[in-house]
């Protein structure tokens, strides 16, 4: 655990089913996260290559999960995973997964149950966390079981990312406000950095320049800190069949819906 304050790499042959991996992607500006479920493959949560936040802007093309507009039409001979065109929770090999990431196709490992020292030191968010993973063999049945099911929702940048499957297949912890978000260490520290320093008026109580770095550090530690799941007053264990059933309609909805829409498409008598 402590070489990981350095770098949370980790090798594929020392990988165990039920590890929480990602990999970096754009220069290492954000990482794409998935569970490691066995015999060199990999369950994660993403939208089609080009859509992978869904704001229409042009950052819909830069940022993207585990696939490359340049293998469109490549399909892997192991796994079958399309280089584009999947989404949802998908099953590849560890090398599409890996496809489009940075640093030569490395992998790294979320670690989880850290101390406050450890997380803290670990400034850069989305690579490790003060919750505890269940087992692994619990971790593996979550992730087959949505990729099996459905049922974990649509994919959004900001509530519900690749991060956010992970995390809660490790943990089965899911957040209940509807107005924070979502369990992603990347984004809580994204947040966590415009707070500290466009918004705090703890700023403007020193004009140093090292009592200002010290200031919205302090304030970014606090931010990270308060927004992990490990610690945070609004997140509920959720069991993956509950989960899938809520996301599920009934037969009597399906109907009602589908009976709904053959009458909105029928003409006015």
């Amino acid at each position: 655990m402590a070489a990981g304050v350095l770098s949370n790499r980790i090798d594929r042959e020392d990988l165990a089913a039920g590890d929480h991996i990602y990999s970096w992607r754009a220069a290492y500006l954000y990482a794409h996260h998935g569970i490691y479920v066995g015999d060199g493959m990999v369950i994660h949560f993403t939208r089609a290559a080009g859509h992978e936040i869904g704001t229409g802007t042009f950052l819909d093309s830069f940022l993207l999960s585990s696939s490359s507009p340049a293998a469109a039409a490549t399909t892997c001979q192991r796994c079958g995973h399309l280089a584009q065109g999947r989404e949802g929770v998908v099953m590849s090999c560890l090398d599409c997964f890996l496809h489009g990431g940075s640093g030569s196709g490395s992998l790294y490992l979320f670690h989880y149950a850290v101390s406050p020292a450890f997380f803290l030191a670990r400034a850069r968010g989305g690579t490790c966390t003060l919750a505890a993973s269940d087992p692994g063999h619990v971790v593996v049945h979550r992730a087959r079981y949505l990729l099996d099911k459905g049922g974990f929702g649509a994919y959004s940048l900001f509530k519900n990312n690749c991060e956010d499957f992970a995390i809660y297949c490790k943990t089965g912890l899911l957040v209940e406000t509807a107005f924070s978000v979502g369990r992603s260490g990347q984004l809580a520290s994204l947040t966590a950095a415009f707070s500290a320093v466009a918004s705090s008026p703890l700023r403007f109580l020193t004009t140093s320049a090292g009592g200002l770095a010290l200031v919205t550090t302090g304030m970014y530690c606090v931010g990270r800190y308060v927004s992990d799941i490990g610690v945070r007053r609004d997140v509920v264990k959720v069991p993956v069949q509950t989960l899938v059933a809520q996301a599920t309609p009934t037969a009597v909805e399906a109907e009602v819906a589908a009976a709904g829409a053959v009458g909105a498409s029928s003409p006015a008598c």
